[in-house]
């Protein structure tokens, strides 16, 4: 379950448009194009697109991606990165001329052009946030794979979770884990839009009362790189991560809650993952969904927002209808989530495989799941494991991959084991609607799609689409 666990993940969603190159190209009387970063424009906002931002043109055509703005307004955009070469410019609307009925003051103090550059939507009524989110799902799914809403079975709402739908100018606090960066003089804070600069905070609005009242904002952080604040759904379990600066020493950790300490090293183990060593308390938190209790460790995969686990595991079982003896697939399993779920259904005749990389979350998976002998978590990539395992065929599928899809190879796999169903959730539209259309090249086509807002203020989003063979001759 790979998902956006820091605002630095967030700020750099592949699916955002490209970064232009910052070494310089000459021109052809030699000297590098000018940055136009500062210049400001006076334009008509257009729709919205993948990555927090709309489109907009200059008088001259030039295309500006502009945060801050909604569509449909009048806006200063002064230019935050691009140069007189670039293929389009990267813009904050500074100034609002006319403003969208879908405006709010943003509740934020630390949100706006030049801060804080982890809600997108701030300054977008709830109601519009999800609308928004919508529209750009609906132009994912019909550029990339060709797909109408009504192809893949999907209503073009973006559903609220629980509890999170507020008035006008209030926000859910819904973010369990919160990865602070820290400047040179201990304060805590996060990272600009696009930015290794730091913002400082007193408090985030979208952090977890979890979070908030352990009071990482209020202490000073001597000799540290980041903190990352993590509060458990279900149980008490508070636990901070702190990545010291390079040659620096672990400070004394005094919080207003009772808390586990783990220290981070900078350089990761081989695989990618962050080395973790506790210093006193649980070396794990313990999360509550899906009627089972779920052991968590130090820096693991896990849904941040408190209701998405619950809610994903609903949609994916209503798609899936497991039956009793199933053979069923858990791709990308992190914990073990679904695998549990899963298992719970096809019963003891039954059986349940799951596979991923992580050899943190695979540990915490054999450990939530070792009471059910009908499952197997094996650990590695899905294209290299699945061939592996021997397996012929399937009867459900469920995968979760990261932001990057599964692609096509591992949608190829998958498809030959001649599933009846298959359940997509994913966390990123572009990828999805790619893999959708890999999935439709192997046979299989959208049953139904739901999504959800699991991630209000910012410009994510999570869908589950269930996928079903094509009826012959279609």
């Amino acid at each position: 379950m790979a998902h956006p666990t820091s605002w630095s993940d967030s700020l750099m969603s592949p699916a955002t448009p490209p970064t232009t190159s910052a070494a310089a190209q000459p021109g052809t009387d030699g000297a590098a194009p000018a940055s136009l970063a500062g210049r400001e424009y006076e334009v008509e906002v257009g729709p919205v697109a993948h990555g927090g931002h709309c489109v907009a043109r200059t008088e001259e055509g030039r295309v500006l991606f502009v945060r801050h703005a909604l569509p449909g307004e009048r806006v200063v955009a002064r230019v935050t990165e691009g140069r007189e070469d670039s293929r389009f410019l990267r813009a904050d609307a500074v100034e609002i001329l006319e403003a969208s009925k879908d405006r709010v003051e943003q509740p934020c103090p630390f949100a706006g052009p030049g801060l804080c550059g982890g809600c997108d939507w701030q300054h977008a009524a709830p109601g519009a946030q999800r609308r928004l989110k919508a529209s750009v799902i609906a132009e994912q799914l019909q550029r990339l794979a060709g797909l109408s809403a009504a192809d893949v079975g999907w209503d073009g709402t973006v559903e609220p979770a629980p509890g999170d739908k507020v008035p006008k100018g209030e926000v859910p606090a819904w973010r369990t884990r919160v990865q602070y960066a820290v400047d040179e003089e201990g304060r805590v804070g996060l990272r600009r839009h696009r930015s290794h600069e730091i913002q400082p905070i007193d408090r985030c609005l979208i952090a977890a009362p979890g979070v908030s009242e352990l009071g990482v904002e209020k202490r000073a952080w001597p000799q540290t790189a980041a903190v990352e604040a993590v509060a458990a759904t279900g149980s008490g379990d508070r636990q901070v991560l702190v990545t010291p600066s390079p040659g620096g020493r672990l400070p004394l950790v005094e919080l207003d809650r009772p808390v586990s300490v783990m220290r981070v090293e900078e350089s990761r183990a081989r695989g990618g993952e962050r080395t973790v060593h506790r210093v006193h308390g649980r070396p794990y938190v313990r999360e509550r969904a899906a009627d089972r209790t779920w052991r968590i460790s130090a820096g693991g995969f896990w849904q941040v927002h408190p209701k998405a686990a619950d809610l994903l595991v609903e949609a994916v079982m209503t798609g899936l209808t497991p039956h009793k003896g199933d053979m069923a697939l858990d791709l990308y399993c992190g914990a073990g989530l679904f695998a549990g779920a899963l298992a719970e259904r096809v019963g003891e005749k039954g059986a349940v495989l799951g596979i991923e990389a992580s050899k943190r979350a695979v540990e915490d998976a054999r450990h939530n799941l070792a009471d059910l002998d009908r499952v197997r978590v094996e650990r590695g990539t899905v294209e290299k494991v699945l061939p592996r395992t021997g397996i012929t065929e399937a009867d459900i599928v469920v995968l979760d991959p990261p932001r990057s899809g599964a692609g096509r190879k591992t949608v190829r796999q998958i498809a030959a084991l001649g599933p009846r169903r298959i359940a997509y959730v994913a966390c990123d539209p572009a990828a999805l609607a790619r893999d959708l259309a890999y999935f439709g090249e192997e046979g299989y086509v959208p049953h139904f799609m739901r999504a959800f807002d699991l991630f209000p203020m910012t410009h994510h989003v999570e869908c589950v689409a269930i996928l079903k063979p094509a009826e012959k001759g279609s």
